[in-house]
């Protein structure tokens, strides 16, 4: 079973003016759909072909001969859970049980803003800045290229993608603006909250 590129939870305009359809159509239509297109090419006719991405995941991620094929993996799971990360009208303060745990976490929701848009910033070249459950508790991490928080023990919970792809035709070099823009205006609260089980 050919894994296909998953459709955007909303109209490629439908983050505008804070994300591009620009953007959704070189980020989403061509860099996602290469992930896609690779992965599919990279387990045809192997016994990685019947397995879920997730597993594909996990049994490809500490084997150095597969590096290919978790690397497409790893960025078709991760952009799928990007795009689900952010919905129009987003960002602002959460509520609920996420709010609390947040709080709980970090002291306070600016606390955590400031350290999610750190770990974001500071991630050197191509990677991720993730809001992750550890044991139970929240913490913000950053992964560099395609790595992802589910080989890490880590459940993910948000993510902003920090690839220069990901914000380039809209931020130029303004990665902290992007990351500031993503917590203000994008942030899908209502997923994360999801994530936490």
């Amino acid at each position: 079973m050919a894994f296909e590129l998953p459709p955007l939870p909303y109209d490629k305009t439908a983050l505008e003016p804070h994300m591009s359809a620009k953007t959704f159509e070189f980020h989403h239509g061509k860099h996602h759909q290469a992930y896609v297109t690779n992965l599919n090419n990279l387990v045809k006719d192997t016994p990685l072909a019947s397995k879920s991405l997730e597993e594909i995941i996990k049994e490809t991620a500490k084997d150095d001969s597969k590096a290919g094929i978790f690397n497409n993996a790893a960025q078709v799971w991760n952009h799928t859970f990007f795009w689900n990360s952010m919905k129009p009208q987003g960002g602002g303060a959460p509520t609920g049980k996420i709010a609390d745990k947040i709080n709980e976490a970090f002291g306070s929701f600016d606390k955590f803003k400031d350290e999610f848009k750190n770990a974001g910033a500071t991630q050197f070249g191509s990677g991720w800045a993730w809001l992750v459950l550890d044991g139970g508790k929240l913490k913000v991490t950053k992964t560099p290229n395609a790595m992802t928080p589910m080989v890490q023990g880590q459940t993910a919970v948000l993510t902003c993608d920090v690839w220069e792809h990901a914000y380039y035709l809209d931020y130029q070099n303004r990665r902290p603006d992007f990351l500031a823009t993503f917590l203000d205006h994008l942030v899908n609260w209502d997923f994360a909250s999801k994530n936490l089980g």
